[in-house]
């Protein structure tokens, strides 16, 4: 006899049920009273759970992109497992970077910390799954805000708000996964200010234009004005300096453009601004960042 309770169980507590009820000899009474008795357990343990979740995460999602599940574990500080075996990836951040069986990986600093801290706000309890975007990468992670019921069970915890109030973490946005991100960035500045966790480490620390040479490769954030903001054969440009061959420049493709108009973030509009721009770095005519969504660039002061 199977049981559904429309809630991914961790795999012990599927194995103790099957234990008790599956299998055997037709008959017998008292193991049909034991497996009712486990399963009315086990349907009252997911009930009392799934109350601590919000009205919105009551009905799970039977396709690809479950809306809610039982957390087993964390992988580092920005990914977890589900008891159902499939990874949610937590969209809007990015967490410190564990080695993960990568060769020649050398783990971030306060990785650990940031893994330890997501699995104490997770690990055992139930989580509901809530889509900004995209819902699924390329290796199958769900791509999902997570929501965990509060210890004192009146209230609901957004996980990627806790990991950046902790410092835990820096926003990371996609073009296709960006919604939430002004709350998100809210989150950063105050534990920045606050040099909390990540924002004490010189690891992390926001570069200077003139820095951004020595850190290509990484994922940083760059701080600087905006020597000249201009549009050139469609494609916008922030030069942070007067040789854009060798120079920290950020660059906007045409078909993204608009996208930052519609924000009012017109390049060529940014000349003299100060801006704050995260993104991976990478050597093309100097260092330079490309930008695909608004939310990577913030105006800091005109």
């Amino acid at each position: 006899m199977g049981l559904d309770l429309g809630v991914e169980l961790p795999a012990h507590h599927r194995d103790v049920i099957d234990r008790i009820g599956g299998g055997g000899p037709p008959g017998g009474r008292g193991r049909r009273r034991r497996a009712a008795g486990a399963r009315a357990f086990y349907a009252g343990l997911v009930a009392w759970q799934a109350a601590l979740l919000p009205a919105g995460a009551a009905a799970a999602d039977g396709g690809e992109t479950p809306r809610r599940g039982v957390v087993e574990r964390a992988v580092d500080g920005d990914t977890v497992v589900l008891a159902s075996g499939r990874q949610v990836r937590l969209v809007g951040i990015q967490a410190p970077k564990l080695p993960l069986g990568r060769p020649g990986f050398r783990a971030w600093p306060l990785a650990g910390e940031a893994k330890a801290a997501l699995d104490s706000l997770v690990a055992g309890r139930p989580v509901a799954l809530d889509y900004a975007g995209r819902r699924t990468d390329r290796h199958r992670r769900l791509l999902a805000h997570l929501r965990v019921g509060a210890p004192d069970g009146r209230e609901t915890v957004w996980v990627q708000a806790e990991m950046l109030r902790r410092g835990l973490a820096r926003v990371y946005t996609f073009a296709d996964n960006r919604k939430r991100a002004a709350e998100l960035l809210g989150f950063e500045r105050a534990a920045r200010a606050a040099g909390r966790g990540i924002w004490a480490h010189p690891f992390y620390r926001i570069l200077g234009p003139d820095e951004t040479a020595a850190s290509t490769g990484a994922f940083r954030i760059v701080e600087g004005r905006v020597l000249d903001g201009s549009i050139v054969g469609g494609r916008g440009y922030l030069n942070f300096g007067p040789d854009w061959r060798t120079d920290f420049t950020v660059s906007i493709a045409p078909r993204h453009v608009a996208r930052f108009r519609r924000a009012g973030l017109d390049p060529a509009a940014l000349s003299g601004l100060r801006v704050r721009v995260r993104g991976w770095l990478r050597l093309y005519n100097g260092p330079m960042m490309e930008a695909t969504h608004p939310e990577q660039l913030e105006v800091v002061d005109r």
